[in-house]
């Protein structure tokens, strides 16, 4: 018996739909889980057409009606999205709404233990927003319709895995977060033991990145590692949290994708994302096509399991069908490693 996991098509103007479809169009996903689509026929039908697949699409009203057979998509369509009501590469209030509903039901879905994962696809916030709901994305979403109070990010790519203890603010509040956040920074480092443990790491070698060049070099370049960092790293070692840090932000994600560590806390958002889209995403300059888009995003501390593909909307290129489906793969695969370990099937 196959783990049930939930994909949210993501926003229909964008590149949801097509991702989707290629993804479901590997035998191999189908031997890890059995997927259902959230979202909406007419989008799943044009990306279909436009990446010439021979997938069928298999409508259901819940869950249990999937049948989880290869060259079938099981579709619980909401019926949201009309001939005409939305537009490929373009932000649009309606597609906003819908991409909005279908993460809703995916929540919900899990939550009831009616899937074992939610998988979501790509949003646009500025559309989200435009809709009425004020979110700045999928994690804090998730965060408050399961009434999490700590969570946290965390990103993965074949070499590397990241936590951050800030995202999805300016600079200046990050760097105040940090100042003050001995609290913050403990919880995350106790996250990323908890979520290492769920992708089968049984002790799991975590490093902090300091905040300051240099890790502040003895408080040469601020204090935030000697008023925060540091004391949240020693409480996490004496409740035996194999912990390493401040280390250096320079160098510590060589050290992590050379072995040295098996995830690393980041402080703030581009500190954590830039070395891993480094490391994960190839870029061929002469078509201005990623080639390689290898990484997926997960929100840990939340009752129910979700990931996400790393990337956005992807405007630019869809409709076309040249949409890069890898990361989706990943993050359905990381879903299944999750949901195998939290529920174990004779449980189910």
């Amino acid at each position: 018996m196959r783990h049930s996991i939930a994909i949210t098509m993501g926003d229909p103007s964008g590149i949801g739909a097509e991702i989707a479809v290629k993804a479901l169009g590997d035998p191999k996903v189908y031997e890890q889980c059995q997927p259902i689509v959230i979202g909406d026929r007419l989008p799943m039908e044009e990306a279909i057409g436009f990446t010439h697949s021979k997938l069928k699409l298999r409508i259901i009203h819940k869950p249990e009606e999937a049948l989880g057979q290869y060259g079938v998509i099981d579709l619980i369509d909401l019926g949201y999205m009309k001939a005409g009501s939305w537009e490929y590469k373009k932000v649009c209030k309606t597609s906003g709404a819908a991409a909005f509903r279908y993460i809703i039901l995916g929540i919900q879905l899990a939550l009831e233990r009616k899937v074992d994962a939610v998988v979501t696809g790509p949003i646009n916030k500025e559309a989200i927003n435009l809709a009425g709901h004020h979110y700045s994305g999928h994690t804090e979403i998730f965060a408050d319709f399961t009434g999490t109070k700590n969570y946290g990010m965390l990103l993965c790519s074949k070499q590397l895995k990241v936590i951050h203890v800030t995202t999805h603010v300016s600079m200046r509040e990050a760097c105040d977060i940090i100042h003050n956040g001995q609290e913050r920074i403990a919880e995350v480092i106790t996250l990323a033991d908890e979520v290492m443990r769920l992708l089968n790491i049984e002790k799991p070698r975590i490093a902090v990145a300091g905040l300051n060049a240099h890790s502040s070099e003895n408080g040469l370049f601020g204090n935030e590692e000697e008023m925060a960092i540091v004391p949240a790293i020693v409480r996490c070692k004496q409740k035996g949290i194999c912990v390493e840090g401040p280390v250096p932000p320079d160098t510590v994600f060589v050290k992590a994708i050379a072995g040295q560590y098996d995830v690393v806390v980041a402080m703030y958002h581009d500190q954590g994302h830039i070395p891993l889209k480094l490391n994960g995403f190839q870029l061929d300059t002469k078509t201005n096509q990623y080639t390689a888009m290898s990484g997926v995003n997960a929100t840990v501390g939340l009752p129910i399991i979700r990931t996400s593909v790393d990337h956005g909307t992807a405007f630019g290129k869809a409709g076309e069908g040249r949409a890069n489906e890898e990361s989706l793969i990943e993050a359905l695969e990381m879903a299944a490693v999750m949901a195998k370990k939290r529920f174990p099937i004779n449980q189910h």
